[in-house]
């Protein structure tokens, strides 16, 4: 018996500001046993989804009588250096207000280029080391670092942009939704859950069926979310075969569903 109704998939993009319109950041839905089909922002003068369009998306789905399964693509946390340099608690909650407080990203008219210059004084006081590496990171094939910007395939910028946008899906939807695995490994039943992941996993596994870059990262975080449920193998990645330091480590920095 699958344990959601829906499963999201987001493709995500740090780029410009959180209300313009950005072609690399796309929305699928899969629902039942139906294929995922891409969710198109309404009509408006602007022709793809903003950052700040889709957390209105999401705020509203979670807020919704079905549980959901949401998979999106950037980072939910950081290395624990970064904690340890910054004299941070171990507290995700904490981490992300603390983090919009200095990259406010979720603000009209900024982006993360902005936010990250050097005039910028609160930002510099929460800066990482793009050496640093998350556990499940390391983990993972061909992953980079949350810190390492103006590379081929890095996830600093979307990470940047998109944490405060979590805040803001936490405080809208409370126990409506739990955010995996910093509120837990487990979850009630009938929750939705929010949980961060790596498109790139599992991209080869789905036809392409002329879809760009972006709608097949989107489509097969949704394909997947779906197959693992209604197949019966989704516990096992939603508790995955760490040691208890690694379980520790990993309610701090988050980690990558499907990665095992």
């Amino acid at each position: 018996m699958p344990q959601f109704a829906r499963y999201i998939g987001i493709d995500y993009s740090g780029a410009e500001t959180p209300t313009s319109s950005l072609s690399g950041l796309r929305v699928y839905v899969a629902e039942g046993m139906s294929s995922p089909k891409e969710i198109l922002p309404l009509p408006s003068p602007r022709k793809f989804w903003t950052r700040h369009g889709v957390a209105e998306f999401l705020r509203m789905e979670l807020l919704g009588p079905q549980p959901l399964l949401v998979g999106i693509d950037h980072a939910f946390s950081f290395p624990l250096q970064y904690f340890e340099k910054h004299h941070l608690p171990l507290d995700w909650h904490a981490f992300l207000d603390d983090f919009q407080r200095h990259w406010p990203t979720d603000e009209g008219n900024t982006y993360v280029r902005f936010v990250s210059n050097e005039n910028r004084r609160e930002a510099r006081k929460r800066m990482g080391d793009p050496v640093w590496f998350r556990l499940t990171d390391l983990w993972t094939p061909s992953a980079k670092s949350v810190f390492q910007f103006n590379v081929q395939g890095q996830v600093a910028t979307s990470t940047h942009a998109g944490l405060p946008w979590l805040r803001y899906l936490r405080a809208q939807c409370g126990s409506k939704v739990h955010f995996w695995p910093f509120e837990g490994w487990d979850f009630p039943a009938h929750c939705s859950v929010v949980a961060e992941v790596y498109p790139s996993l599992w991209m080869r596994r789905f036809p392409r069926e002329g879809r760009n870059s972006d709608q097949h990262a989107a489509y097969s975080v949704a394909a997947w979310l779906q197959r693992a449920d209604v197949n019966g193998w989704l516990a096992r990645y939603l508790d995955p075969a760490l040691t208890p330091e690694e379980r520790s480590i990993a309610k701090v920095e988050g980690w990558i569903l499907g990665v095992v």
